[in-house]
């Protein structure tokens, strides 16, 4: 593979105008069909579950859709007395007004005899107002919300505390804000003190940029042909605008460093993409088939962010690959720090080196390997211990904000009617071989007389009298597990001659949470599996993986604890503009489980394939490691900085699910590079010694030699000039 990718960075830099053209056409183009066709969805796509099946059963017989609650909200009134005047005039006057807002369909009045809706101690009034279908005309939903709230505070006004349940109106998702923005200064600030030439750090910048635009377009052009969420973009962004500069970074790095050996800049530019380029395109692969990967969990909502996130960071690596080259070229000598450029050159003498700090902490990790592995690993396990406390919804009860009034609304009728009072389960009873109405008194008492039950409402039969709904109100909440287990309680109920099936938005959510849950072990089994063949084609080692993999452990556990202690605990919430306190989303353990897990390996192909190339050249493995921490752990380090920036940033923002995703990213990729893979690891390599790079003859005799470290160009002292003879005879 190093022959070939020094072919592709050479005939790169050579025709960097026409590459130059390539990407530019290309961009103009998916951005002229993301312009016309770009298609968003608040829809989430989720997978066939007991309960969806029966909710859509309930739709087909009761003509109830699946959706009412995105066109409905809540008007929650509070009173000394609410049945009484001078309040039960109130009342009686906002629901007149609440006819007569534009979309309204129907209004419930608490205090008629036929739609009651008030607390046993008569001080809480519920107004429900129905609305049309405004799912596509987010103006009008937008109108309505404000609308309603208008009402609640007319009735603030009157002397009543009143809040507005429920929320019709979606704020749009905005890609790139402030604090985006700030990660991204950050990130190049590193990568200016990396480099230490202004040239370099934005060239690097430019292509990572340039990937995101095109990768974030190309999202927005296929969105023409499948519509995909408003979320799935910042992720590809995120994600992608991390890997563009490190992948640049490590391309650039071997750059430089082939310049001050003395390369002249062509050759240099070839030997860097075909050495730090086949890491690149084995980094990338990982982390794609961990993103990919994401569709063994048979939910199309993870699967479009993942699909999407790893065609973002294919776009990475092919920018890397192609583009970079030309910039490469373009810059020369430029890409050293001013002081640096004379050397390298024959008649100029070698610039004296220094010991660095990373090169002396290597020495000190392997000399004493089980003084620095058992703090280090102590610190990643105690950072994880918040972890056991982790708790998933698929969505947060009153809404993400706890400060909103739809939080408050929510928190009042809890209080009044109980706090399972808007968490009911359905439940779809078909006849399976008894007469229907028969059955049913003894479902009702079957129901009842279940633990964790509140009160259980009169069937209601479908008007072809086939099925019939019971509705369940538990005594705890939606997110409570004592609710789950009402749950498989009523599914572990029988009574003869009638099916019953669990349905309703809380049982179809704890349903997909088992869902996920099940699935993330088969994800991890799968995922895990393809990246270890990887990694051992790439190192011709079977330890090194596994050793990788508890790696990865380890910062996955730290990252996901922070998460924990900051998003669900509520810690510093200074610093944090996204609602803290809640459980976190449902998807969010498996969406990091997926990139970290790339990331991660990310570090240790770059850093390792160092270590290993230097053993393969005779080393010892205590100086084969020393050897790789000097050659890439300070850019490693930079790396790793800056892609804490760039996730920093996004964990700063508004948005719940990105932000927490990006704290547990940022903190489980500073943990991987600077605990795991310059402690963890090289302590474990130390302590394995010659049996770190041990691998079966008759599997070394099968596997294919990948080269990563790209001996192929100095097999023989004619190898690097016999294609440069090849690509220019091609140039002609």
């Amino acid at each position: 593979m190093a022959r070939l990718l020094y072919r592709l960075g050479v005939l790169s830099a050579r025709h960097r105008l026409v590459v130059l053209l390539v990407w530019t056409v290309a961009l103009l183009g998916l951005g002229g069909i993301a312009a016309t066709s770009a298609q968003l969805s608040e829809e989430e796509g989720l997978p066939e579950t007991e309960s969806g099946l029966a909710l859509d059963i309930v739709e087909a017989q009761f003509g109830v859709p699946a959706a009412d609650s995105l066109s409905e909200l809540q008007l929650v009134l509070v009173a000394d007395d609410i049945t009484s005047d001078p309040a039960a005039s109130v009342v009686r006057g906002l629901v007149a007004d609440a006819q007569a807002l534009p979309s309204v369909t129907s209004v419930a009045d608490p205090l008629a005899p036929e739609t009651p809706f008030v607390s046993e101690d008569l001080t809480t009034a519920v107004v429900q107002i129905s609305f049309t279908d405004l799912s596509d005309d987010l103006d009008a939903a937008a109108a309505a919300q404000h609308a309603t709230e208008d009402l609640a505070a007319s009735a603030r006004a009157s002397g009543l505390t009143a809040e507005v349940g429920g929320s019709l109106s979606v704020e749009p998702v905005e890609l790139i804000g402030p604090t985006e923005a700030v990660g991204a200064t950050v990130a190049f600030l590193v990568l200016l003190v990396t480099y230490g030439s202004l040239a370099a750090a934005g060239a690097n910048m430019i292509v990572a940029l340039l990937g995101v635009i095109v990768g974030t377009v190309g999202i927005f052009a296929f969105s023409a042909l499948v519509p995909v969420g408003s979320v799935t973009p910042i992720l590809a962004i995120m994600l992608g605008l991390a890997v563009g500069i490190d992948y640049g970074l490590f391309i650039l790095a071997r750059f430089r460093s082939e310049l001050r050996d003395g390369r002249d800049v062509e050759d240099a530019v070839g030997r860097a993409t075909g050495t730090a380029g086949t890491s690149v395109v084995f980094a990338g692969a990982t982390v794609m088939i961990a993103l990919a990967g994401l569709t063994v969990v048979g939910i199309p909502t993870i699967t479009e962010m993942g699909l999407a996130a790893a065609s973002a960071v294919l776009v990475a690596v092919l920018m890397a690959l192609t583009l970079l080259p030309g910039l490469m070229s373009w810059m020369g000598r430029r890409a050293l720090p001013r002081a640096e450029r004379a050397h390298g050159r024959p008649d100029v003498p070698a610039a004296p080196t220094r010991t660095s700090f990373l090169e002396r902490w290597g020495r000190r990790v392997v000399s004493r390997p089980l003084t620095a592995l058992v703090p280090a690993t102590a610190i990643l396990l105690l950072l994880a211990v918040p972890v056991l406390s982790l708790q998933t919804a698929l969505t947060t009860p009153g809404g993400p904000d706890p400060d909103s009034t739809e939080r408050a609304a929510y928190e009042m009728v809890a209080d009044a009617f109980g706090a399972g009072a808007q968490s009911p389960l359905v439940v779809l009873v078909e006849p399976d071989g008894a007469d229907l109405q028969s059955a049913l008194p003894s479902v009702e008492s079957a129901l009842a007389a279940l633990d964790g039950v509140s009160a259980v409402a009169p069937a209601q039969t479908s008007p072809d009298g086939t099925t019939a709904i019971v509705t369940v109100v538990p005594t705890t909440g939606a997110i409570d597990p004592a609710t789950d287990d009402l749950v498989e309680a009523i599914r572990g109920t029988s009574v003869d001659g009638v099916q019953m099936l669990v349905t309703g938005t809380t049982a179809f959510a704890l349903d997909i949470a088992a869902l996920l849950t099940s699935a993330l072990m088969t994800y991890l089994l799968v995922v895990v599996g393809l990246s270890l063949v990887l990694l051992v084609l790439l190192f011709r080692s079977l330890l090194v993986p596994l050793v990788a993999t508890v790696g990865f452990l380890l910062s996955l556990g730290a990252g996901l604890g922070v998460m924990v202690a900051v998003f669900q605990w509520g810690w510093l919430d200074a610093l944090i503009q996204a609602p803290q306190g809640d459980p976190v989303p449902s998807l969010l353990p498996i969406l990091v489980v997926g990139i970290l897990f790339g990331l991660a390996m990310d570090y240790q192909v770059f850093l390792v394939s160092r270590m290993h190339e230097a053993h393969r050249a005779g080393m010892a493995p205590s100086d084969a490691i020393v050897e790789g921490f000097r050659r890439s752990a300070t850019v490693v380090a930079a790396a790793a900085s800056i892609m804490a920036a760039v996730f920093g940033g996004f964990a700063l923002g508004l948005d719940p699910l990105v932000g927490s995703i990006a704290l547990a990213l940022s903190v489980g990729v500073l943990a991987d590079a600077f605990v795991v893979r310059m402690v963890v690891v090289p302590a474990l390599l130390a302590l394995l010694g010659e049996k770190a790079w041990w691998i079966p003859r008759w599997l070394g005799r099968i596997l294919p030699d990948l080269d990563p470290e790209g001996h192929a160009l100095d097999d023989s002292p004619t190898s690097v000039e016999t294609q440069q003879r090849e690509l220019a005879g091609q140039s002609l």
